[in-house]
């Protein structure tokens, strides 16, 4: 029998964050509707960086590392569901499949990315322990900073002082 701190299975853990991911699409669309997808995206940024920085600070317990994936897992939920109105309404009509295509394929780099750079630091931060090196509690809080700078980064490109305009260019045929 499994431990009350523990959960039976590590991807067990993760499956919180995708229900939330899921049940964010229903909110991320209506405050797009309202104020803007921008905003939404905005938003989104913002939860994400939160989750991170919560992160930093509970760590020691699954049912927080739950928590903090809820929350993370709320903010890509809303960044992730504004991100194609705002792809859609940048460019031409005549290019929205493209540009889509784009986005999903800077998503997937992204990650890549962002995981190369995590293994990097955990790998270069790491404690004894018994024979084997680790990666230590100050590596993962390096990289949670890590991520709620780029989220933040993210907050700083979406913010409407930002030249990326959010209106659809309509093509003359």
């Amino acid at each position: 029998m499994a431990s009350a701190s523990r959960c039976s299975s590590p991807v067990l853990c993760w499956h919180p964050q995708g229900l939330v991911m899921m049940a964010m699409a229903p909110f991320s669309a209506r405050i797009s509707r309202a104020q803007g997808p921008k905003t939404t995206l905005m938003l989104g940024a913002v939860t994400v960086a939160a989750g991170y920085v919560l992160n930093i600070f509970l760590m020691a317990q699954i049912w927080q590392l739950v928590l903090v994936s809820c929350v993370i897992g709320a903010g890509v939920g809303l960044a992730y569901g504004a991100m194609p109105a705002l792809v859609m309404g940048a460019v031409p009509v005549s290019e929205t499949a493209a540009a889509n295509s784009l986005n999903t394929l800077m998503r997937a780099i992204g990650t890549s990315v962002s995981s190369a750079l995590a293994g990097v630091v955990l790998s270069q931060m790491t404690i004894s322990f018994g024979p084997a090196e680790v990666a230590s509690q100050n590596g993962f809080r390096t990289v949670m900073g890590i991520g709620a700078g780029a989220a933040l980064l993210a907050l700083a490109v979406a913010s409407p002082s930002s030249r990326v305009s959010g209106r659809r260019q309509q093509v003359t045929v």
